[in-house]
């Protein structure tokens, strides 16, 4: 049974992030990596890609493939690079890298305007960043007052975040993996679709696009179907 390893991005841990998901198993195996500082296990004092990036590398096995989710997307690319022979595939879904689009407007404004988020985040109230960041990534979450502890947890998080518009991925490195790529975008926000779209063309990645569901791409009903398909063909490829 081929093994998909799934990362979670930001403010919600790998059961939410993966829950539409959980009929895959009978497929594939599944192993939806918990990053450090979110709930069940204890708090960290800083997020940092590189260091997630480390832990992912660290528990992939020949033969995976890797998918990841915003915050996560990043994680997956600088994972990917550092384990190129381990993966026979990587999915990224609206990953934040917006240094591999850097000089599109979209892009550009998306990262300045993070910064400037990030910035607030550390002397602001936890809830009411929280609630920026979802619209500043086309989430249509809207959590309830008080924040229940996932988000409540979530939200620190968000404050010790490195931002991911600091990420330096090795497209060199990645175009040469032989591994076949995907970037899954949800038609939403523009700078998701122009990173996903570099991506495209970067790394000779296939695309796709899945609209109607904001940043949360994986719910869309056909997302599993799209993510089967594209990991079996790189099983038999």
């Amino acid at each position: 049974m081929e093994r998909l390893v799934l990362v979670h991005g930001s403010v919600v841990g790998a059961g939410t992030t993966w829950a539409a998901q959980r009929p895959l198993a009978e497929r594939f195996e599944l192993v939806a990596v918990e990053r450090p500082g979110f709930l069940p296990g204890p708090p960290v004092e800083r997020v940092d890609f590189e260091a997630d990036a480390g832990l992912v590398a660290g528990l992939l096995r020949d033969g995976d493939h890797l998918v990841g989710h915003s915050y996560g997307g990043v994680i997956a690319l600088l994972a990917a690079a550092r384990e190129p022979d381990a993966l026979r595939s990587l999915t990224v879904v609206e990953p934040p890298a917006t240094r591999v689009a850097r000089g599109v407007p979209v892009v550009d404004e998306f990262a300045a305007r993070g910064q400037e988020l990030y910035a607030e985040a550390r002397a602001g109230d936890p809830e009411a960043f929280l609630r920026r960041f979802l619209a500043a990534v086309g989430s249509a979450l809207d959590p309830p007052s008080p924040l229940p502890p996932e988000l409540e947890r979530g939200a620190q998080l968000l404050a010790v975040e490195r931002g991911p518009w600091e990420a330096e991925i090795p497209l060199e490195a990645l175009r040469a993996a032989r591994f076949p790529k995907l970037a899954v975008s949800g038609a939403h926000h523009p700078a998701f679709d122009a990173i996903c779209d570099a991506l495209e063309r970067e790394l000779a990645a296939e695309r796709a696009v899945l609209p109607g569901f904001g940043h949360t791409v994986a719910r869309h009903p056909e997302f599993n179907a799209v993510l089967a398909d594209f990991v079996e063909r790189a099983t038999r490829a």
